[in-house]
């Protein structure tokens, strides 16, 4: 079985290609599990830490090659604008909400389905499309790390019995968060 224990945002030209593997994008973050490449055959993902996957990258198998990783087709929302002023200020609010947002070219933003943020979007003067596509959302701020589920011990790898030594520059609470919730 093949054993990847590398992974590069950039794959190599000259390595050989092994296959491909398709995850969603909350498949995407990492470190050691059975997977099988699209054409079924397995292997197995051996990280060092868990790692965001990119849409484009590849995983490296010592000795062997790379697996090529792709973005699989999921349920996700979609707005447009010429307007940048619009855009900016959607994205603004999903931001806020520490959502995964990728961009579209310059003329639109894509997200994660979620009929409460489509009607956030739809009250903004957005016109909210419900489709499917690859979801490949900007990186964290704070070294490029997952945005996804909200998760500050992963990108701050500390609790929150305490303040922050980074200001925010605003404030906010995580009201329904269950006991993870907390106020920065």
């Amino acid at each position: 079985m093949l054993r990847a224990t590398g992974y590069s945002p950039q794959p190599d030209p000259g390595a050989v290609r092994l296959g491909t593997v398709t995850l969603s994008f909350s498949d995407r973050f990492r470190r050691r599990i059975r997977l099988s490449l699209d054409d079924g055959q397995p292997f197995m993902l051996d990280l060092r830490e868990v790692t965001q996957l990119d849409h484009g990258g590849a995983l490296v198998v010592a000795g062997e090659g790379e697996i090529d990783v792709r973005a699989a087709v999921e349920a996700v929302i979609e707005v447009r604008s010429d307007d940048p002023a619009r855009l900016v200020r959607w994205a603004w609010h999903l931001g806020n909400r520490h959502l995964p947002v990728e961009f579209i070219g310059t003329t639109g933003l894509r997200i994660a389905a979620d009929p409460v943020i489509a009607d956030m979007l739809a009250g903004l003067g957005a016109e909210p499309l419900f489709c499917e596509a690859p979801f490949a959302p900007e990186g964290g701020a704070y070294g490029g790390g997952p945005t996804y589920g909200h998760d500050h011990s992963y990108r701050h790898d500390h609790s929150h019995d305490h303040s922050h030594d980074r200001s925010h520059g605003h404030s906010h609470s995580h009201a329904g968060q269950g006991e993870g919730g907390h106020d920065h």
